[in-house]
């Protein structure tokens, strides 16, 4: 083995007399970031400053409307007059309205106690950690149980001549079914065939409820009897 020639050090700035240079690479000793886009993300900061921003538009809307439109209040109540019609609160408008068509046991007790059930029971589910398309099975068990789920909705609503419920029930059921197999079909059943189950029964309920609310709010008039929003005003 020949030994090497020395290695002899020369320092000058001049890179035309010196041409050789010796480059010092230092290992990168920054963390390991993974690129890869995560499914899920933390509740703060991404979900928590959504919210405060959300929450302040809100405010700054609902102050220029304060600002620009007077509240409806009507004069002082009268304890020995009773408004026909007495409504409730808007938010309340739909528990009220369901009291229109199903007994009060049905409408005031077990339809708000199976809500208040499913609230609480819902977190312990583990539907969010699935969140996979509800027509991802498509074992024909699947299809049935729904199946047999919204006619029983329907009919229980038709039994009772509730048909806002029995009608948003039958959209409802309808976007389901058409969600199904629509993968490549569409933009609109592609993007149906993503919702989850968990998400079907948000938007069935949220329907149902939003459908009753206005029907109490602006076609209810006196006797909670059927009327046209511009004509309830003359009779009330």
């Amino acid at each position: 083995m020949s030994d090497l020639p020395p290695i002899v050090i020369e320092e000058s700035n001049d890179p035309l007399a010196v041409p050789r240079r010796v480059a010092l690479v230092r290992p990168d000793i920054r963390p390991t970031v993974r690129k890869e886009d995560e499914r899920f993300v933390m509740t703060f900061p991404h979900l928590v400053v959504r919210e405060i921003i959300l929450v302040q538009a809100v405010t700054i809307v609902l102050a220029i409307a304060a600002l620009l439109f007077d509240a409806p209040l009507q004069g002082i109540a009268n304890p020995t007059e009773t408004p026909n019609p007495a409504k409730a609160p808007w938010y309340f408008l739909g528990l009220q309205e369901l009291l229109h068509y199903f007994p009060p046991v049905v409408a005031g007790v077990l339809l708000p106690g199976l809500v208040v059930v499913a609230l609480v029971v819902i977190p312990y589910a583990r539907v969010n950690l699935a969140a996979r398309p509800l027509w991802e099975d498509r074992r024909p068990r699947r299809i049935a149980g729904i199946l047999v789920t919204l006619l029983a909705v329907t009919a229980f609503a038709v039994l009772f001549d509730c048909w806002p419920v029995a009608a948003a029930t039958v959209v409802v059921g309808a976007l389901v079914l058409a969600a199904r197999g629509g993968e490549r079909a569409g933009a609109i059943r592609s993007a149906l065939a993503h919702v989850t189950l968990p998400e079907w029964i948000m938007t069935w309920f949220v329907v149902v409820a939003s459908v009753l609310t206005v029907i109490g709010t602006f076609f209810r008039g006196p006797g909670w009897s059927f009327v046209w929003p511009w004509a309830s005003f003359r009779s009330w």
